[in-house]
């Protein structure tokens, strides 16, 4: 399969303890992000992360609705083959996880 963009609907949680992708939410991935959502620091804390667990550089990452919002939807360009089975195991494994309280 052939590069192209994913697109991913994510709900950001700013100023959480942990920077960490925590569940599936609705139709959408629930991360959470040490970062204020001050200057965009909670954005570049968002696509830090994604490019990191996806093992994309982070200039494939950017946010393209939502920007201010907690709502967003990330574009991943370049997303190969090896990034999308990366993202299933990801959200496979975040799945497993006992809910926290």
């Amino acid at each position: 399969m052939a590069a192209t963009a994913l697109r991913l609907k994510i709900v950001v949680q700013p100023r959480a303890r942990h920077t960490q992708i925590l569940s599936r939410h609705d139709d959408a991935i629930k991360l959470q992000v040490k970062a204020p959502p001050v200057d965009g620091a909670a954005n570049e804390a968002v696509i830090e992360l994604l490019a990191t667990a996806l093992q994309v550089p982070r200039r494939n990452v950017r946010i393209v609705q939502g920007a201010s919002g907690r709502r967003k939807v990330v574009e991943v360009a370049g997303a190969d083959s090896a990034c999308r089975e990366r993202l299933e195991a990801l959200l496979r494994a975040v799945d497993k996880e006992v809910p926290r309280r």
